[in-house]
C-alpha cells in the first residue's frame, strides 16, 4: 500500500495512511469487541539523515492518534543465502544514527531486525543513539541455516554474547518470536504432521529463557510474526505454546511478557 508516485522516500506513507483506516472500523464497535491496530509501526528510510524528518511528519499526520515508530531491517550478511536488506554496515553511519537521532526527537520508536554476526555493531548503535527506544525483533537475528547450518559450537556462543551485550542497553527491548521460520534450523516446516504446542514449548524454551535472563520480563514481549510463522504451525498453536512455557512465571511477569511490555513500548491506549 506505499503510494505509487511522489518522493520515494514519502511512499511508505500511503501505508500508514490505508491502515489508519482499520482500527477506526474496529473502534466502531460493529467487529466486535477486538481493538485492532491500536498502535501503528511504519516505515521511513533512516538512511537519508536529517531528511528523514518531513517523512516522520507526514507519518504522524496519517495517523495523529496511532502511530507510534518504525520498523527499518537492516539485515546483512556476506553469504547470499542470506536475505540481506540492507548495506553492510549502516548502523554505523553518520546519515542512520542521524535519523535515529530525529525519530527520537519526535518521540518515536525503532523496530529493527539483523542477522546476528551484527549484534556487535548494534550493540554500538544502542550505545551511541540512548535517546531511542530501539525494539530487536526475532530473537536478535539467529540464523541456524547456510553458512551457519552445522556450527552450533560457535554459532550459539556468539548469539548468546551478542544477546548479553545488547541487554546491557537500557533502551533496548526485544520480541521473543519469530522462531518458526526456517532459518532458525528447525525441522517443524518440513513435517507432515505439524508441531503442538507442548513440544514448541519445550523446544523454544532454552532461546526465550536465555533472553528473558538478560533483559528481564519487563522488557521482552511476545511476538507472533504471522503469517510468515505460518509455514512451521498455526498462531494457536504458538500462542498456548507461550502459555506454556511461561505457566512457571508470576503473574506479574507474565503479564509483562504476554501485554504490559508492548503497551509501554509502544503507548497503547495514550494520545
Amino acid at each position: 500500500m506505499y503510494r505509487a508516485d511522489g518522493p520515494v522516500e514519502m511512499r511508505p506513507v500511503g501505508e500508514v495512511e490505508f491502515v489508519q483506516g482499520l482500527p477506526a472500523a474496529s473502534a466502531s464497535g460493529l467487529y466486535g469487541r477486538c481493538r485492532a491496530a491500536a498502535a501503528i509501526v511504519g516505515h521511513a528510510d533512516l538512511k537519508v539523515g536529517d531528511r528523514v524528518e518531513p517523512v516522520l511528519e507526514a507519518l504522524q499526520a496519517a495517523s495523529p492518534n496511532r502511530f507510534r515508530g518504525i520498523r527499518h531491517i537492516v539485515t546483512w550478511d556476506a553469504d547470499p543465502r542470506v536475505e540481506s536488506r540492507e548495506k553492510e554496515g549502516v548502523l554505523s553511519t553518520a546519515e542512520f544514527r542521524a535519523g535515529a537521532r530525529v525519530l527520537a526527537r519526535l518521540g518515536l520508536s525503532l523496530d529493527t531486525i539483523c542477522c546476528f554476526p551484527q549484534l556487535p555493531e548494534m550493540v554500538e548503535f544502542a550505545r551511541a543513539v540512548p535517546e531511542v527506544t530501539i525494539v530487536i525483533n526475532h530473537l536478535g537475528g539467529l540464523n541456524r541455516t547456510g553458512r551457519f547450518a552445522g556450527r552450533d559450537g560457535e554459532v550459539m556462543p556468539a548469539w548468546r554474547n551478542g544477546m548479553a551485550e545488547l541487554a546491557k542497553c537500557p533502551n533496548v527491548l526485544l520480541k521473543l518470536g519469530g522462531i518458526g521460520m526456517p532459518r532458525f534450523g528447525f525441522d517443524w516446516h518440513t513435517r507432515d504432521k505439524p508441531i503442538g504446542s507442548e513440544e514448541l514449548a519445550d523446544s523454544m524454551a532454552p532461546l526465550m529463557s536465555y533472553c528473558i535472563e538478560r533483559f528481564g520480563p519487563e522488557r521482552c514481549m511476545f511476538e507472533s510474526n504471522f503469517p510468515v510463522d505460518k509455514v512451521s504451525f498455526s498462531h494457536h498453536v504458538l500462542f498456548n505454546a507461550f502459555k506454556r512455557f511461561s505457566k512457571g512465571y508470576p503473574a506479574s511477569e507474565r503479564a509483562a511478557l504476554f501485554q504490559d511490555t508492548a503497551t509501554r513500548a509502544y503507548r497503547v491506549g495514550t494520545l
